[in-house]
């Protein structure tokens, strides 16, 4: 006989058996159709969802953490319960002589500021932080540069200006040079900066005024009080890992008890992103359990559809096999008809699901300019329709080989 594939009058066979009973091929493929949007589109889906959550931490080291003063719960050395101590340069040095595993440490200082510039002014922030600062909170640098180690050491009176205050202040003109007022000191703009994540350390840095810490202690008459300190911890090491080392050398500075854990603020950063992989992961499993079970729906319907195919063609199966079909014959017969009916409903249904990712993509909000990747790949959708036809094929199989071992005598016998 000739091969399957490439004979017409197969093919012609196989359309009329599908078209036969029209309503039950339908609702076959229909289950095949869902089954595979459905896992296309959760899997799509998901990725972008991904990416959306992930955007709102882009730019913030994740191996990190936040160091700040709170007031005392317990009374120590004559002083009272409630006290309120100051983070200072000291400390921050301190920590980072003594403590090796730090990769980058910035302490960070914040105020209120009225800015000028000509005849337009602008009610923002003034944070003041040390040149490690863009190694754990990466801004994003839309002209010029951000502060850096010359600017901390010389207290040079410079700023980077957020990309909010840069359109209020300057409208299109360029603000790289310029000088702006900021609570009656003038400060020559070297970038205009912005930040990717939706995390906010003393707020936006899209509505803030950044100067060297070093001027800013200066400026504002701060001494060595600090509000914060961020910490960047090596590979291998975690945040929670250096947490009593670092409160350790913080108390022998302040007159906190060593059993006061409120007076030390430690937020590990670490943790959260920690917990936000193990969504991630609990969202895959979630689509793939969901996916798989339309699926698997789906592929039942197309073995029950199977199963009455070849019940229904007892007869002709017999009459093939009495003169002469081969049992290869009788299972690629079969099996052909089931491959057709996953591969047609399959594609469509991934089709399907590419157009609604498409519309989900073009209404979602881009983050940081960039569009969402509501979308399926190539590569997965191949994977998807595989799948599917593997375990479409599998389905087909019992059926292919109940017909395949039916004997031309009892078939001719069938009614």
């Amino acid at each position: 006989m000739k091969n399957p594939i490439f004979d017409i009058d197969n093919w012609k066979e196989i359309t009329a058996t599908l078209a036969r009973n029209k309503i039950r091929t339908f609702l076959t493929a229909f289950g095949i159709f869902w089954g595979t949007a459905m896992l296309a589109m959760l899997w799509g889906g998901a990725q972008g969802m991904q990416r959306m959550l992930r955007g709102q931490f882009e730019g913030f080291a994740t191996n990190s953490a936040i160091i700040a003063s709170n007031r005392t719960s317990m009374p120590y050395k004559g002083y009272k319960k409630g006290m309120y101590w100051s983070l200072t340069q000291t400390d921050i040095d301190n920590i980072r002589h003594s403590v090796s595993d730090i990769k980058a440490m910035s302490a960070v200082s914040n105020r209120s500021a009225s800015l000028h510039y000509g005849t337009k002014s602008y009610e923002a922030s003034v944070q003041g932080v040390e040149s490690a600062f863009p190694e754990i909170f990466t801004p994003v640098i839309y002209s010029g540069r951000f502060i850096n180690e010359a600017d901390e050491r010389d207290s040079k009176k410079v700023c980077c200006i957020g990309k909010r205050v840069a359109g209020e202040l300057f409208g299109s003109t360029d603000p790289l040079g310029k000088f702006i007022e900021v609570n009656n000191i003038y400060y020559r703009v070297v970038g205009v900066v912005g930040q990717e994540s939706e995390v906010q350390i003393n707020g936006d840095v899209d509505n803030m005024i950044t100067i060297p810490l070093s001027t800013m202690r200066k400026a504002y008459n701060l001494g060595t009080r600090v509000d914060m300190a961020l910490i960047d911890v090596k590979s291998g090491h975690t945040p929670a890992e250096l947490q009593p080392q670092i409160e350790r050398i913080i108390r022998l500075s302040h007159p906190i008890h060593p059993d006061d854990k409120r007076a030390i603020m430690y937020m590990d950063i670490s943790e959260e992103f920690d917990m936000i992989d193990k969504m991630f992961t609990g969202v895959d499993v979630l689509v793939l359990f969901v996916g798989f079970g339309s699926l698997l729906a789906g592929i039942i319907g197309v073995g029950n559809i199977m199963w009455i195919i070849v019940k229904e063609r007892t007869q002709e199966i017999g009459i093939r096999r009495a003169i002469g079909a081969k049992p290869r014959d009788i299972i690629m017969q079969v099996l052909s008809e089931s491959i057709v009916l996953t591969v047609i409903a399959g594609i469509a249904g991934i089709c399907f699901a590419s157009g609604i990712l498409a519309i989900a993509e073009m209404i979602t909000p881009p983050i940081n300019e960039e569009p969402l990747p509501f979308q399926l790949t190539f590569y997965s959708a191949i994977i998807i329709l595989v799948v599917f036809l593997t375990l479409g094929t599998a389905a087909g199989t019992i059926p292919a080989i109940r017909a395949m071992r039916i004997k031309p005598i009892e078939a001719l016998n069938d009614k």
